[in-house]
């Protein structure tokens, strides 16, 4: 037994010397997201521009784009191309949510959630510059120390 736990120690020593504990919000953010889109698509898939070729493989892609972002903004050797990725793929799923407002508008839905449709798409951004944050200009700054 103290083999198994001198063992443990040792695999979380060394992951503490590669995984940053400040990209872990963004990791289960992105981790959550991610396993929704591939395990409980029906969402994701409503929200997909009619322009979209294929949504079932957009939804899945992104799903996987978003679960490999996740693993790489917490290792520091990939972090920085991780978060330039998820900042990417931010930026290709904004639509959707545009989309989803513009639905939710036409369709009458409540005002309470063309509301809150309004305010998610200044989220969109803000989440950009906090991948950014902790991904790219955190990296940057260790590799200059």
């Amino acid at each position: 037994m103290s083999l198994f736990r001198g063992a443990l120690v040792l695999i979380a020593a060394d992951l503490a010397k590669v995984i940053d504990k400040r990209a872990l919000p963004i990791a289960i953010l992105f981790s959550v997201a991610g396993a929704v889109h591939l395990f409980a698509p029906a969402f994701f898939l409503s929200i997909v521009p009619a322009w979209v070729p294929s949504p079932k493989l957009a939804v899945a892609l992104s799903g996987i784009a978003e679960l490999a972002g996740a693993a790489g903004v917490l290792v520091n050797r990939t972090r920085v191309l991780a978060a330039w990725g998820l900042i990417a793929l931010l930026v290709l799923v904004f639509p959707a949510n545009v989309y989803m407002l513009q639905q939710a508008i036409s369709h009458h839905a409540s005002a309470l959630w063309q509301a809150l449709l309004w305010a998610r798409l200044p989220l969109q951004p803000l989440l950009m510059w906090w991948v950014w944050r902790v991904g790219v200009t955190s990296s940057y700054a260790r590799r200059k120390t």
